[in-house]
């Protein structure tokens, strides 16, 4: 997903944004301002928290946190002080997780792996593309996910119990939970309205433009395939088209099914909600990649807007109250 206004552009009437993209935590980011002076303010208080998470929860950084809890050793459990920040993304991990009823499931780590995903996608992808030499890499299988009710957080004195040897993979959570913080530290600390994109997790906060915040729902290709209005609500995308690889001739993506620890079927190319939060909504996108061809209805009976884009082509699925498009291609969530 991405914000249409990329660019300085006219919103309401003496009213203006300023824009600004950076790289952070493997993955492309926007994020736009109301008060153009702001804008440089704004950015570094971004980046200060995405490095601070990254440095806390990254899978791929030997020197992290959650790499840190993988290497411990014990006989049945391990239990480890924590950062601030770790503790707070678990903390949203593990409300992910219950809003979907472990359909989002952080302990998922080892499984990612098993299925190819263990080191920079650029790389995965590489090695996806070399004629197999049995031996020359993991093979492939499948972990056991130790599942989310295996945690104990207490998020207090920040300590963190696990069963030895879990992996957590709390991508599917920290991104969208770090847009929910910057937009509130965003807020608190500045003037004007905000509008944070890590990633495709879109979360807003301040002042709002008169017809609110215009996001692009955007396709695999970059293209925009429906314009809608933010007056308030986070929105966010999970993709089954975006962190593709193969391994050993099988198609993967890095969406896995909890209860199978196997990546989750190619239903959907990809499926935008919204929610009140960033955090609520990806959950939610994220578990309805999860369940395939079951997703409206879980969707719909917890009242959740919805555009579902079907992987195979065919029409597009909407669940009650996702916008559909007027005339001029224009649409209000």
């Amino acid at each position: 997903m991405s914000a249409v206004d990329t660019r300085t552009a006219h919103v309401t009437q003496n009213v203006f944004t300023a824009s600004a993209s950076f790289d952070a935590i493997g993955t492309h980011h926007h994020l736009i301002v109301t008060r153009p002076e702001t804008l440089g303010a704004a950015i570094a208080i971004a980046r200060d928290h995405l490095t601070d998470l990254d440095a806390a929860v990254s899978r791929f950084r030997d020197d992290s946190e959650v790499s840190a809890l993988a290497r411990l050793r014990g006989s049945e459990r391990v239990s480890t002080v924590v950062s601030p920040v770790f503790a707070d993304s678990l903390a949203a991990a593990l409300h992910a997780a219950s809003l979907t009823d472990g359909l989002v499931d952080p302990t998922v780590g080892a499984a990612v792996i098993a299925s190819g995903y263990d080191a920079d996608l650029d790389e995965v992808r590489a090695r996806g593309r070399r004629p197999h030499v049995l031996g020359s890499h993991r093979a492939a299988g499948v972990a056991s996910v130790p599942g989310w009710r295996s945690i104990e957080l207490d998020q207090g004195l920040r300590r963190v119990r696990v069963p030895a040897g879990t992996v957590l993979d709390l991508g599917a959570s920290a991104k969208a939970h770090a847009a929910d913080t910057i937009a509130m530290l965003l807020a608190s600390r500045l003037e004007g309205g905000f509008l944070v994109n890590l990633g495709g997790d879109l979360a807003v906060s301040g002042d709002l433009p008169h017809d609110g915040w215009q996001v692009g729902v955007e396709g695999t290709r970059g293209e925009i395939r429906q314009v809608v209005a933010s007056r308030g609500q986070a929105l966010a995308t999970s993709s089954t088209g975006r962190r593709t690889w193969t391994q050993h001739g099988q198609p993967r993506h890095h969406i896995l099914d909890p209860r199978t620890g196997l990546t989750a079927p190619t239903v959907w190319e990809q499926v935008t909600c919204a929610g009140a939060t960033a955090l609520e909504a990806n959950a939610a996108s994220t578990a309805a990649v999860v369940l395939g061809a079951e997703a409206p209805a879980w969707l719909e009976a917890r009242g959740i807007p919805a555009r579902l884009d079907p992987a195979e082509g065919g029409p597009v699925v909407t669940t009650p109250g996702w916008p559909h498009e007027d005339t001029r291609g224009r649409s209000a969530a």
